[in-house]
C-alpha cells in the first residue's frame, strides 16, 4: 500500500493518477474541507475514464499534525510520498506555515520510523536550494543562507531536516526539489497564477528568472526514485532556466495574447514592497509583495539538473508541449478571460 500526502495539490493529484493507472495500491490523506472533486477533473484531462480511476483511491480524512488519524492512515503502508505543505510568502503566516511545513513533516517522519516504511519520498522546493553566484549553477551542494529567503523557503528547509533525520532513524528517503511546476487544474494557486497574468496580457516582467518543470516530469522522476535503489539524497528537479520575460511571453503567445515588452526597474519593485507592508499593516491584509520575494523577482538564480538526469538517465519532457496543453485546458476552463 502506497500513501500519498497533499493528493488534493498539483503534485499530488497527478501522482494519484499516474500510481492508480499503474494499478497500485494507493491510499490518500485529504483534509475534511479539501475538494476531492478537482482530483477527479485532473484525471479527467488525460482519461476517459476518470470516475472508474478515481474511484480506485482509498480516501482517508486526516489532517498532518492529527497523530490519531495519521496513524490509522499508516496502518498497512509500505511507501510514502509526502506532497503536503502549505505555500504562503506572507510573513504573517510563519506560525502556520512552520505548523504544517515543519511539524507536519516531523510527524509523517516519526510515523515512517514508527511503521518501519520502506521508504519515504518527500517533495521539497527549489525554495530550499541555496542561491547560485552570478552565472554558476545552483546544486544540490550549495549552502543555504536565511538571509533575502521568505518565509516558506524558511520552512521548507527545515522540514527537510525533519526528513534527513528520519534517516539516520533507518527510513530510506529521497528528497526532490523542484522549480516553479507548469501543469494544469489549479489557477488560483502557486503557479497557476502565471497562467491568469498571463491571459491579462501584462505589458511588464520582473527581471529575474528561475528554474521550470512539468508536473509530468516532477511525478515521473519521484516515481522512478522510488522504485530505484537510489536512497537518502536529494535532487534538483528542474526542466529549463528561464527568465520571467521568457516565461511570461511562452504563455501569452499560447494563449495568442500580446507577450510583455518591458521590465519593471528594480526601484519599483522596492518602492512596491514597501507600499505593501504599509497597507497590509493598516488593513491587516495579506501581503502580495515582500522584500525576499522582491529579491527573488529582481535576481535570477541558476539551476542544475544534471544530478537528476544522471542518476535516472532522465530525459525532461519539452516544457513548451506542457504550456501548450495546460493553455488549452485554462482557455476552456475560463472562456471569459
Amino acid at each position: 500500500m502506497v500513501l500519498v500526502t497533499g493528493g488534493t495539490g498539483l503534485v499530488g493529484s497527478h501522482l494519484l493518477f499516474k500510481l492508480v493507472e499503474q494499478g497500485i495500491k494507493v491510499r490518500a490523506i485529504h483534509r475534511a474541507e479539501s475538494d476531492l472533486s478537482r482530483v477527479e477533473r485532473i484525471f479527467s484531462y488525460y482519461t476517459g475514464q476518470s470516475s472508474e480511476l478515481f474511484e480506485k483511491i482509498e480516501w482517508v480524512t486526516a489532517d498532518i499534525n492529527n497523530i490519531p488519524d495519521l496513524e490509522k492512515a499508516f496502518e498497512g503502508v509500505t511507501h510514502v510520498y509526502h506532497c503536503a505543505a502549505l505555500i504562503s510568502f506572507d510573513p504573517k503566516d510563519y506560525g502556520l506555515l512552520h505548523k504544517v511545513n515543519v511539524e507536519g513533516t516531523a510527524n509523517i517522519v516519526n510515523l515512517c520510523i514508527a511503521n518501519t516504511i520502506e521508504k519515504l519520498c518527500y517533495v521539497s522546493s527549489i525554495a530550499a536550494i541555496g542561491k547560485s553566484i552570478g552565472v554558476k549553477e545552483a546544486t544540490e551542494e550549495n549552502d543555504w543562507q536565511q538571509s533575502n529567503s521568505s518565509a516558506y523557503s524558511i520552512t521548507k528547509t527545515a522540514a527537510e531536516l525533519e526528513v534527513w533525520r528520519g534517516s539516520q532513524e533507518n527510513v530510506p528517503v529521497v528528497i526532490i526539489n523542484p522549480g516553479i511546476i507548469i501543469g494544469p487544474g489549479f489557477w488560483e494557486t502557486g503557479s497557476g497564477q502565471l497562467f491568469k497574468r498571463a491571459s491579462r496580457a501584462p505589458k511588464y516582467f520582473p527581471p529575474g528568472g528561475s528554474g521550470f518543470v512539468t508536473v509530468s516530469d516532477v511525478v515521473s522522476i519521484i516515481t522512478s526514485l522510488m522504485k530505484s535503489d537510489i536512497q537518502n539524497e536529494r535532487f534538483i528537479v528542474i526542466s529549463k532556466n528561464l527568465t520571467y520575460r521568457e516565461i511570461l511571453e511562452k504563455l501569452t503567445m499560447a494563449m495568442k495574447k500580446v507577450p510583455p515588452k518591458k521590465q519593471i526597474p528594480g526601484w519599483v519593485l522596492e518602492v512596491l514592497w514597501r507600499l505593501d507592508w504599509f497597507w497590509s499593516l493598516i488593513t491587516n491584509s495579506k501581503r502580495q509583495l515582500t522584500s525576499a520575494s522582491v529579491f527573488s523577482l529582481k535576481n535570477r538564480t541558476l539551476y542544475s539538473n544534471a544530478k537528476v538526469i544522471e542518476s535516472l538517465d532522465y530525459e525532461f519532457e519539452p516544457l513548451d508541449n506542457a504550456i501548450s496543453f495546460s493553455t488549452d485546458i485554462f482557455m476552456e476552463e475560463n472562456p471569459a478571460l
